[in-house]
């Protein structure tokens, strides 16, 4: 059991320190040896856990596709509509993607597809369409379809990725905010569009009263 733990905790720390070499020098760029490095193991520790740096890539993908899932499910039960679902959720990826090196790794390995694997801008897209729809059948949208609403939404959110790699102010709240003051008017049906909150709310938490914080705030 110890030596399952701490080979769990070696493989755990390969993932953190491929991630963090792939953000820095790129995945063409990066070598196994400053991996393992920064890990603090030998080249033989990392070639029991990967068999390849595009092993790695793959592994640093799925951790960072697990850490969109986990992003996605904070917020599921915490707005009333599926809009408002849908800002709180890309204001917190944009956080997240500020501050993870895993999942901002893995979304640059979806972008340069080293491999067949995991794509996390597709992951992402059908997750933004699912909200979409659900928004659609719920009634909110104004005169708009979810497919229509998709790409721009897609676009605009991972543009925002790619463009905080180099300047950390296209995934500050203030630039999302923007982007959806912009958007929401031309979304939202008239009933809802006063109740939505375009700079979105905190991460989903328990209050002193055992509820969920829904983040209530003005546009």
């Amino acid at each position: 059991m110890v030596r399952q733990e701490r080979a769990l905790r070696t493989r755990e720390a390969l993932i953190e320190s491929a991630a963090t070499v792939f953000d820095r020098d790129g995945f063409s760029v990066a070598s196994l040896t400053a991996i393992s490095s920064l890990a603090g193991v030998s080249n033989g520790a990392l070639h029991f856990h990967f068999a390849s740096k595009a092993g790695v890539a793959e592994a640093v993908e799925e951790a960072a596709s697990q850490r969109l899932d986990s992003i996605v499910a904070a917020h599921e039960d915490a707005v009333g509509n599926a809009l408002q679902l849908l800002v709180n959720t890309s204001h917190d990826l944009a956080r997240r993607l500020g501050e993870d090196v895993v999942l901002r790794a893995g979304f640059d390995l979806s972008r340069e597809q080293v491999h067949q694997g995991r794509d996390l801008y597709r992951q992402w897209h059908e997750w933004v369409e699912g909200a979409l729809k659900r928004a659609d059948g719920e009634g909110v949208l104004n005169e708009v379809t979810p497919e229509q609403v998709t790409a721009s939404v897609v676009a605009a959110t991972t543009g925002f990725e790619v463009l905080g790699a180099r300047d950390p102010q296209w995934l500050s709240r203030r630039t999302v905010t923007r982007f959806w003051q912009l958007l929401l008017p031309r979304l939202a049906t008239p009933a809802v569009l006063g109740d939505l909150v375009a700079a979105g709310g905190p991460p989903p938490a328990t209050t002193a009263g055992g509820r969920r914080d829904t983040g209530t705030a003005t546009t």
